[in-house]
């Protein structure tokens, strides 16, 4: 993969600039994508349902062609199908793993395919992490963070009482983004 390097805060997107305290600095395997993309955090279960799955991918097909990045956390479930519906239309993606970017580090180990798919297709990793930290409890409420800080809107697709889906959520509000919601059957005539 790519080699990491570290951009700080007065280089960083004016979104992420923007929220309060923002990281000193951020590490990046691959090309951020332009500041003229709108940039959309999804999230959702790790348990998702076959609702959730075909959603996530409806929704990000049908962005197919417009200026949209997609945001969300390397994670099973939700994350990692928002990350491939996104690569299989051709959008940009970016990847906030729970963990810093070094190769024996990166979390899940079972999506470092998809992450390496990510960089090789013109999107990135991101961390504001030390490159060597590993995944742990207190790292994913602190990640869902950046993801948040990235974009301009955060879009729920499925999200259990207590998850990290809705720590994410509550930073969109917090800083004032917008925050999308699914919140029935979109496939439904009634």
């Amino acid at each position: 993969m790519n080699s990491i390097h570290t951009i700080y805060r007065e280089e960083f997107p004016l979104l992420l600039r923007e929220i309060p305290d923002p990281p000193r600095y951020i590490n990046i395997r691959g090309e951020m994508p332009c500041l003229n993309y709108t940039f959309l955090t999804v999230v959702g279960s790790r348990r998702y349902s076959a609702y959730g799955k075909e959603v996530t991918e409806t929704l990000i097909r049908s962005l197919q062609g417009l200026p949209v990045v997609i945001v969300s956390g390397l994670a099973f479930g939700i994350d990692a199908i928002a990350h491939r519906a996104a690569l299989d239309c051709g959008l940009k993606t970016i990847a906030v793993p729970g963990s810093g970017l070094n190769d024996d580090v990166l979390y899940p180990r079972e999506n470092k395919a998809l992450a390496e798919e990510i960089v090789r297709r013109g999107g990135a990793l991101v961390s504001h992490f030390d490159n060597d930290v590993a995944a742990a409890p207190w790292t994913f409420p602190l990640r869902n963070r950046i993801m948040a800080g990235l974009s301009h809107a955060t879009l729920v697709i499925e999200a259990e009482i207590k998850s990290g889906t809705l720590i994410t959520s509550k930073y969109a509000g917090d800083f004032n983004r917008d925050i999308l919601a699914i919140p029935g059957s979109i496939f439904s005539s009634k």
